[in-house]
């Protein structure tokens, strides 16, 4: 959410943003919340001024008691009464007015960083770099679930029974390493100096509006029925609203934290061939991770976010390319995002396995998380990526160490985790 002082001061540059995000929608929100904070500035001068005369007239009626006057007191205190009437009706009016300004700034999306590029959607997204080199083996790589199957490692039409589609069990030694790549992610956050959270998996309606925009919130959240809670689609979601409504010590910034979680997600929407099996489901588990930090630190710490994913990728074998988000694909809180790609050798192609975002005062305005310095109290800029998100970052691992004979090797970094083994060997 902008700063309603910076939208009044800045009309043309917040509406070239919404023009920039092809929300043309939205432009004339920007002249309403001008108008509507115009009269909320009106309604709290006329109250300024009725309680002077209130008090004013009080003091009046305490001399004109005093001297005996009755029935000229009792005729001001009538004129306090109907100021008091007068009061109630404004303050109700500016509560509304407050109201409405908030609906719209709540939708008015945030400035985005100069460096990214203008686009519609993610089409137009363009790729940044490469790491490691993307191959393709001689043999044919099968779809994934058929590579999980070859292990008795997952059972879909069990899922189905259970909870419908978008859901699945993993079992052997593709559950093992499921959790062998989580808690292989955890530790690498942890070396890296991030401290290690588990945090709540649901969240009340306010910490959801103060980290999403409400078209992300709808397509996203499942709510939890008659109680004011959500599953959360990302521990980000939870992170960033430990700190909510508080304020930080500018020496304790910042404040970086990794976090296991399950994440629930609707996933609305029909979806291609590639996004089946256990690539777009309502349920999986990630390791997160999440910066809040002085303003002009965030540039900085967003590329030593996205810069560990790619590492965390590389050291498991996998080739990745980072990829800037256009202003189209941006989520509204958004000031810039790259997405970090992971190479399919059946595909042929990148597929999206992680998403790093630098969201500046948005996420903090919201939610009333601020920083106490030398010079005063000022908003935090907060920072999310992913570290891992399997099951969808178990098809990249097992393309791409896949063998012709249907074993997976282990790279050395997870040997650790699976028990000492290089490879799992299919069970048939």
């Amino acid at each position: 959410m902008l700063d309603i002082k910076f939208l009044k001061e800045n009309p043309e540059i917040v509406k070239q943003n919404i023009k920039n995000k092809f929300q043309d929608g939205k432009l004339v929100l920007v002249d309403e919340v001008i108008k509507l904070d115009d009269e909320i500035r009106a309604v709290k001068q006329e109250g300024d001024n009725l309680r002077s005369i209130r008090n004013k007239i009080s003091k009046e009626i305490g001399g004109l008691m005093a001297k005996g006057l009755k029935e000229e007191a009792e005729a001001k205190k009538q004129e306090v009464t109907k100021n008091g009437n007068r009061l109630e009706e404004l303050k109700a009016k500016e509560t509304e007015l407050a109201e409405e300004i908030k609906k719209r700034m709540m939708v008015i999306p945030n400035i985005i960083d100069k460096s990214v590029p203008i686009g519609k959607d993610d089409s137009e997204n363009v790729e940044v770099e490469r790491f490691g080199e993307p191959k393709v083996p001689d043999f044919e790589v099968p779809y994934h679930t058929d590579i999980m199957e070859r292990f008795n490692g997952i059972d879909l039409d069990a899922a189905r029974r259970v909870a419908g589609n978008g859901f699945y069990y993993l079992m052997g030694d593709i559950a093992r390493l499921h959790s062998a790549v989580i808690s292989y992610a955890r530790d690498f956050m942890i070396d890296r100096g991030f401290t290690y959270c588990v945090p709540p998996f649901m969240i009340r309606s306010d910490v959801v509006t103060g980290v999403m925009s409400f078209s992300e919130m709808e397509a996203m959240m499942y709510k939890i029925e008659g109680e004011d809670l959500y599953l959360i689609g990302t521990s980000e979601h939870s992170m960033i609203g430990k700190f909510i409504d508080t304020i930080v010590k500018e020496e304790e910034l910042p404040l970086t934290l990794t976090s296991y979680s399950p994440c629930f997600r609707k996933e609305k929407g029909a979806h291609g061939l590639e996004e089946r099996g256990v690539y777009r489901i309502h349920q999986f588990e990630k390791q997160e991770m999440i910066v809040v930090c002085k303003p002009e630190e965030s540039p900085v710490w967003f590329n030593k976010l996205w810069q560990n994913t790619v590492d965390l990728f590389r050291s498991l074998d996998i080739p990745v390319r980072t990829l800037e988000c256009c202003s189209g694909d941006l989520a509204d809180l958004k000031v810039k995002s790259v997405d970090v790609e992971a190479w399919s050798p059946r595909q042929k192609k990148y597929f999206e396995v992680g998403s790093c975002s630098n969201l500046g005062d948005a996420q903090a305005r919201r939610l009333k998380i601020r920083v106490s310095g030398k010079n005063g109290k000022y908003l935090a800029h907060t920072l999310n990526n992913t570290v891992v998100a399997p099951p969808r970052m178990l098809i990249a691992f097992l393309e791409n160490n896949l063998n012709e004979d249907g074993s997976v090797n282990i790279p050395k970094a997870l040997r650790s985790y699976m028990g000492g083994a290089e490879k799992i060997i299919p069970k048939k």
